[in-house]
């Protein structure tokens, strides 16, 4: 959020997407509203009673009649209680439902928002969003707006009696409604703007939360735990004072409306005393108002505190919008979507096979936050088959030829065909359906081994999830482990070493059975033995399929059918590795670079 949107007031449109949601939901929201204003009327006559005991039991010390008004005044309390417990079990099923569909379209959005999303925003600020902000909205939603309507009603309902009782009386109580209304509406500016800090610095706490857990080993090997403690302790101290100055300003007005209603209970006893002495009124009626003064200062209390929790929802319901609102920066068209399906429902009967013929047809290309281009007027055609390996130095624009290959960007101007179409004319899941991708730093999923290779096509048999791993010796990983492919692999694979977890991604790889391969930096953490190891299996893997590699070990390099010095975002030299040699230009310098380093190793 920007400063503007930190320091606006209330908006009540900030709530209008919840209302597909709750639509879904409307017979339980019903059955709430129904037995909540059944309830708060049933609340709104308990004073009535009152004032007819007192006139027709009390001062003519008489029990004329008062078994109707027993059973009347039980009858009265049980539809009370009857409608208690149906409004707060369906509230129960509505918080929970509720929070689990805002749960479920934020990560069904995540699911559709492209790569470059999520290297802008922190895991911690989206987790916060995902999990604790839902959570606060679907709570306000079943409990506190229900409770805001139950005690307005109250108000209402109360208000109508004691206007059927004594005009006069029920004027002089209606004064209060305007002070509490100005008193709320100072302090509530006030509290929003401070909420919306809160629910910052809380996404904050949680990132550093998730950073530290998932950067232990690194905090612990830096030594930075002092560093780490001092950044996060800055962190909850500035949520702290927020919230403690947030804190200060409810429990201010809270005590204010509390004085202004304890005021008008006051002036409802001199005014309905003199009433009764002058025998303008009855003492039921008077017992009645007394009744109604002191009942109706907590509804109005608890329907300024609903109004301080709404503002504390209302900040969770705009990043929750902020997220479902955000566009994918990939789409699909809409005749490209109605002809090849979306990521949720692919129509792959009308998917044409992928051969892998790449053509950059005068790419040029900018990443959506800098003004510099990557690439200048690119062209570049590989066959089918081929296999590429990119090679410069860091920054040069090595992984932004393959992302665009990829489609997790797009050009800025120009065209990438795939098979000589454009890949923008082609849904996202037909391309990445047919991408075999392995990381420098590869990622798996808390599960099994066996589970984590699978993914790469979900349908496949044991063996086939085997006989992959075998191809790239990960069944070596399986044989030490107790469990072998039944073995859990932790979180994030941090069970395994970074060597075993890029096995593992190659076999992952391998089952899906790519036109297009891309391995990035795949070689770098596996040792030289491990890496003579699967040499040979990954020549057999890459052959007929389309490759992209980008790597710094001679040894992979070398066997590249073609390779692409890539400096500034321009090729510089194409050719063999014996035919670069040969030229002694920029190649054969790196060359001589990744022999000293290989030899140190």
């Amino acid at each position: 959020m920007n400063d503007e949107t930190m320091n606006s007031t209330f908006r009540p449109g900030a709530w209008k997407r919840i209302f597909p949601f709750l639509k879904e939901l409307r017979l339980t929201a019903a059955l709430i509203v129904g037995f909540m204003l059944l309830s708060s009327v049933g609340e709104s006559v308990y004073p009535l009673f009152t004032s007819y005991a007192v006139n027709h039991f009390v001062i003519p010390r008489s029990t004329d009649g008062i078994v109707p008004f027993v059973l009347a005044f039980f009858a009265v309390l049980a539809i009370g209680g009857v409608g208690v417990i149906v409004y707060c079990r369906n509230a129960l099923v509505l918080e929970i439902r509720l929070g689990q569909k805002l749960k479920r379209a934020c990560f069904y959005h995540l699911q559709q928002l492209s790569v470059s999303y999520y290297s802008t925003h922190s895991v911690g600020n989206l987790l916060s969003r995902v999990m604790s902000d839902t959570d606060r909205i679907s709570g306000m939603i079943a409990w506190g707006i229900i409770n805001f309507l139950w005690h307005i009603c109250y108000i209402v309902a109360a208000f109508v009696s004691m206007f059927i009782l004594d005009r006069k009386l029920a004027l002089l109580l209606l004064c209060l409604i305007p002070v509490v209304g100005v008193l709320t509406w100072l302090f509530q500016r006030k509290i929003l703007v401070l909420n919306r800090h809160v629910r910052a610095i809380n996404s904050r706490i949680t990132g550093a939360y998730n950073e530290g857990i998932t950067g232990a080993k690194t905090s612990k090997t830096l030594v930075i735990e002092e560093d780490n403690c001092r950044d996060f302790s800055v962190l909850t101290k500035e949520m702290y004072h927020r919230s403690v100055r947030r804190s200060h300003l409810a429990a201010f007005l809270m005590p204010l409306v509390m004085f202004c209603g304890y005021v008008a209970v006051a002036g409802v006893l001199h005014t309905g005393g003199r009433a009764v002495m002058d025998g303008s009124i009855n003492y039921g009626v008077l017992s009645a108002f007394i009744t109604y003064a002191v009942s109706i200062i907590n509804p109005i209390v608890e329907a300024a505190s609903v109004i301080t929790d709404l503002n504390t929802a209302q900040v969770c319901m705009e990043r929750v919008n902020d997220l479902l609102s955000e566009k994918s920066a990939i789409t699909d068209r809409e005749d490209v979507v109605r002809v090849y399906g979306d990521s949720f429902e692919p129509k792959t009967e009308n998917w044409e096979p992928i051969r892998g013929d790449v053509t950059f047809d005068h790419v040029w290309f900018r990443y959506p936050d800098s003004s510099n281009y990557i690439l200048e007027d690119f062209c570049l055609h590989v066959p089918a088959g081929t296999t590429v390996a990119l090679v410069g130095e860091t920054g040069a624009g090595k992984s932004t030829l393959v992302n665009l290959v990829c489609r997790f960007y797009e050009p800025t101007e120009g065209r990438v065909l795939i098979d000589g179409k454009d890949s923008r004319d082609r849904s996202q899941l037909w391309l990445h359906s047919s991408l075999g991708y392995v990381l420098q730093d590869p990622h798996l999923f808390s599960g099994s081994l066996a589970d984590n290779i699978r993914y790469g096509r979900l349908d496949a048999t044991d063996d086939q999830v085997r006989e992959a791993a075998r191809m790239v010796s990960a069944d070596r990983v399986a044989e030490r482990l107790p469990g072998g492919y039944d073995e859990p692999v932790g979180e994030g694979g941090d069970r395994l070493s970074t060597g075993e977890k890029q096995l593992i991604s190659f076999a992952r790889a391998l089952l899906a059975d790519p036109a297009i391969f891309v391995l990035d930096e795949a070689t770098s953490s596996i040792d030289t033995e491990t890496e003579a190891l699967i040499q040979s299996a990954i020549d057999r893997a890459l052959h007929g399929r389309t490759s992209f590699i980008i790597a710094h070990r001679l040894s992979t390099i070398r066997r590249a059918d073609l390779i692409l010095v890539v400096d500034d975002g321009k090729i510089v030299e194409r050719g063999t590795h014996e035919e670069l040699l040969a030229a002694s230009g920029r190649y054969a310098a790196l060359c001589e670079a990744m022999r000293i380093e290989e030899s140190a190793e």
